[in-house]
């Protein structure tokens, strides 16, 4: 049996936020391949979080974030089980960094089911002329719509995001480490982001047409 060695478990836990006897438990079980326990970890962590998802989370916290100077500003609502785990220094960075992570990605909205159809189905219009355009065959160009779309879906959908402080993890992936963590379900539950001058027209001056004034006058 290969031998588990204490900064090994240290490293592995550092890297994935499981408990000690788990990383323990995943190394032995691997034999010490730190990739393979990795998968290993992630494997009970989505079985664990599987358990926990039929139960309530009602407490939390709205976390703020503020960026570059108050020109971008994102308020998000974080759902825990108890008001103990949702004053935890655990699920409080955990917030922060997803409030963070909204103002840098712009993700439109927290996961798949809550994109309006009608807004699918611009996308897919949208993705279908740019492969016409290209010159794709019908039936390649069906695949390629397909998968342009699954792409969108992905970059809109904030869990599915990969986490601006650690692409190789998904937003998802962070939930699920964090509810295996602290031993409760923990939600995104929705998310208001702003940034100055949003959907506001702003004047466009007509440089040519500025110079042809000063000219003519």
């Amino acid at each position: 049996m290969t031998t588990i060695t204490a900064g090994q478990v240290k490293d592995l836990r550092e890297r994935t936020g499981a408990g000690m006897m788990d990383c323990k438990k995943a190394l032995e079980e691997t034999s010490g391949n730190f990739e393979l326990a990795i998968e290993w970890l992630q494997k009970k962590q989505l079985a664990s979080v599987g358990k926990k998802a039929g139960r309530i989370a009602a407490e939390g916290i709205v976390a703020s974030y503020l960026h570059q100077g108050g020109r971008i500003g994102v308020l998000v609502e974080i759902n825990c089980e108890t008001d103990f785990v949702a004053r935890n220094e655990a699920f409080l960075a955990f917030a922060k960094d997803i409030a963070m992570h909204i103002a840098a990605s712009n993700p439109l909205v927290v996961r798949s089911e809550e994109l309006p159809p009608e807004l699918i189905e611009k996308q897919r219009e949208i993705f279908q002329a740019q492969a016409v355009n290209e010159g794709k065959p019908e039936n390649i160009a069906k695949n390629i719509v397909i998968g342009r779309l699954k792409k969108w879906q992905g970059e809109s959908c904030l869990v599915d995001q990969p986490f601006v402080k650690d692409p190789d993890k998904t937003v998802s992936q962070l939930v699920a480490e964090l509810t295996t963590k602290i031993g409760e379900k923990v939600s995104i539950r929705r998310f208001t982001r702003y940034e100055v001058g949003e959907g506001i027209e702003k004047k466009q001056d007509d440089f040519a047409a500025e110079v042809a004034r000063q000219v003519a006058g």
